[in-house]
């Protein structure tokens, strides 16, 4: 069985024992958490009913993500800025899709 389910602004297709990295949500590691908003769900090419359906996620790890660099020019203004940024991520397990 799979769901879509929407966390973070983000649309995420999961099935039972899939790893994905989320935008960070609040928890700590080793801590089950669920995800209220089902967008989908089904098995095969059969469709199923979103009510009141949740997905069951164990938090395996808060991480950073890759440095991005944020590079700023004006140029012949001797303007130059250089910043970098690292996304705090959540990564999770999905343990079961269900009621």
């Amino acid at each position: 069985m799979f769901a879509v389910v929407r966390t973070g602004g983000k649309q995420y297709r999961v099935a039972a024992g899939d790893k994905i990295v989320v935008e960070k949500l609040a928890g700590a590691a080793g801590e089950t958490i669920t995800l209220d908003d089902v967008l989908l769900a089904g098995e095969g090419s059969e469709l199923k009913d979103t009510n009141g359906l949740t997905v069951a996620a164990e938090i395996i790890a808060q991480a950073k993500g890759e440095k991005v660099i944020v590079f700023k020019k004006r140029r012949r203004h001797n303007y130059r800025r250089r910043n970098g940024h690292r996304q705090n991520h959540t990564i999770l397990k999905i343990v079961s899709i269900g009621a």
